[in-house]
């Protein structure tokens, strides 16, 4: 007796559908413990430098994402963001390491501090509107200020939604952004 299996292309998309179903809870969960653990560092650095800040965590699409607030007794210190992010970058790296040292998978956890990177993305996003605007009404490309490599993918996310093209030119720490007519 031969054993035959039938293909049912409802069951194999129920089947597939599943299975996505399962990593994308699964990714959530992991994307959560991310969120836990860096957490967890934030808050032992903070009582270590006397600081105040109460932590936020959340997951923003495919990263998770941690903001040290204002807290009940006082302001988040500036001191924690630096000069143009310098100090929140730092910090975010230590604090992804620390994440990856628990886990064993490198992370891609985004920090901010008393609304630095989201305020920070909404100049961005006007940079990058008014650098599609002009491009598009005299046709010449717009090369902007260099940029970290997280300014640079809100700007280059800005100008595709704009319906414009970019590409990042030049070396790091130097590397900037320029917006492309629609020919080009």
């Amino acid at each position: 007796m031969t054993d035959v299996t039938t293909y049912d292309p409802v069951s194999a998309d129920e089947t597939a559908e599943t299975e996505t179903s399962n990593r994308a809870a699964d990714k959530t969960v992991d994307l959560d413990r991310e969120g836990e653990i860096a957490a967890d560092f934030l808050e032992t650095l903070l009582d270590i430098v006397d600081m105040d800040g109460d932590i936020d965590v959340d997951v923003d699409g495919d990263r998770a994402s941690v903001s040290i607030v204002d807290s009940e007794e006082g302001r988040v210190p500036r001191r924690l963001v630096g000069p143009n992010g310098k100090v929140l970058d730092a910090l975010q790296e230590l604090t992804r390491l620390a994440v990856q040292a628990e886990t064993g998978n490198r992370s891609r956890l985004m920090l901010d501090v008393g609304g630095f990177r989201a305020d920070r993305r909404a100049e961005l996003v006007k940079v990058a509107e008014d650098a599609v605007a002009s491009v598009k009404a005299d046709g010449e490309r717009v090369a902007l200020d260099p940029m970290s490599a997280f300014e640079r993918k809100v700007v280059h996310d800005a100008v595709l939604a704009g319906g414009l093209r970019s590409e990042s030119e030049g070396a790091e720490p130097r590397r900037f952004v320029v917006v492309l007519p629609a020919d080009d």
